[in-house]
């Protein structure tokens, strides 16, 4: 197990970095306070409903992108086909709002687990499929079983087919409906936040991290690689279903075109990679710019493929100026000039006991 942390820590852009110093650990606690209150905050001072409604498609992303990065930034296995788990969350929780006849409001919420597992349920047959092959040709598996899901969806008559399903109107006021749907939705993103630094920070994540680096070397080392990528890979699931539900509720109807679209998950993941792959804020901070732009583009120009545009400037500018996201470059940036200052500041010290020295022995 030795050479397994040795061979997950030889990444250096995402290997497990040794114990911070206090003050650098009272800075983090500090910014992750800082940021928590800023979300807390939010809707309260923020009242404008666009803006809020924005505010609540950003953190549906949020955790959209953290879900999907906690199996493929860390396994390495680029997925294409979590919208089938956001399409299947929302529509079991439709469903079941429907046939259990579910009032509006907080009784939907409390369905929201429900498509969570009706998520993980799917991820295991689709894994079990879908990981029996490496890397690219996983990618075309997941794109293949998404598209089969959304023929499903179309045709099959429980889903009601193109016609959809309509949710129960949820019974808040008008200034405070958007404000109600964001704050569960933050209860969602902070505990998937805390899930995906706990598979980080485990023997678990050594072992996907593994995987990414070198996956026959992980194997012959024993790792039981496709336990783990499932077990990720249902983990990822669980969160993408909730917000599944959560997302048509807010809207109050389900579509297959829009519960299974593919733009979704090349959302997603251009999130992550915009952010950075493999860490913890990265995914945070690629959607909510992304997704926030694209809401903002959208209610500006009364257009959904102007967004598009912005994402492929933005994305390549990316890949010009920070080819491996913003938070691994920034912070290889950051320690770089702390190097030098460090580095300084001792040829400095140098300097002056060397003329000390020569002073003294005039």
């Amino acid at each position: 197990m030795s050479e397994l942390v040795t061979a997950a820590a030889d990444d250096a852009g995402n290997s497990p970095a040794p114990e911070p110093a206090s003050p650098r650990r009272g800075t983090i606690t500090g910014a992750i306070a800082l940021a928590l209150a800023v979300f807390l905050l939010f809707p309260i001072v923020v009242t404008d409903p666009s803006t809020t409604s924005i505010g609540f498609f950003a953190v549906v992303f949020m955790v959209a992108a953290t879900s999907w990065n906690t199996f493929s930034g860390y396994s390495g296995y680029l997925a294409l086909g979590h919208a089938v788990f956001f399409g299947g969350g929302g529509y079991a929780v439709a469903m079941a709002a429907r046939d259990w006849h579910v009032a509006g409001g907080w009784p939907v919420f409390a369905l929201l687990p429900f498509g969570g597992l009706v998520a993980g349920l799917i991820a295991v047959p689709f894994g079990l499929v879908a990981l029996r092959t490496r890397r690219h040709t996983f990618v075309v598996v997941t794109i293949a079983i998404f598209f089969i899901f959304q023929l499903a969806a179309t045709n099959l008559g429980f889903t009601g087919g193109t016609s959809g399903i309509l949710l129960p109107l949820a019974p808040f006021s008008a200034a405070n409906y958007n404000q109600s749907f964001y704050y569960v939705g933050l209860g969602i993103l902070i505990v998937t936040v805390i899930v995906s630094w706990a598979v980080r920070r485990s023997r678990f994540g050594l072992q996907l991290l593994a995987i990414r680096d070198d996956e026959d070397r992980a194997l012959g080392l024993g790792v039981k690689t496709r336990r783990v990528k499932l077990t990720a890979f249902v983990i990822s699931a669980i969160p993408v279903g909730m917000v599944g539900g959560l997302y048509f509720d807010f809207l109050g109807q389900i579509f297959p075109q829009f519960a299974y679209d593919p733009l979704f998950d090349l959302s997603i993941a251009l999130m992550a990679f915009l952010g950075g792959l493999g860490t913890i804020v990265g995914p945070l901070l690629g959607a909510l710019v992304l997704e926030s732009l694209q809401q903002y583009l959208t209610q500006t120009f009364s257009s959904n493929a102007t967004y598009l545009i912005a994402y492929g400037v933005l994305f390549l500018a990316v890949i010009l100026l920070l080819p491996r996201g913003v938070v691994p470059s920034v912070s290889e940036r950051l320690a770089r000039r702390r190097r030098r200052a460090a580095s300084t500041a001792l040829e400095e010290r140098d300097a002056k006991v060397a003329g000390s020295v020569a002073g003294a022995a005039r």
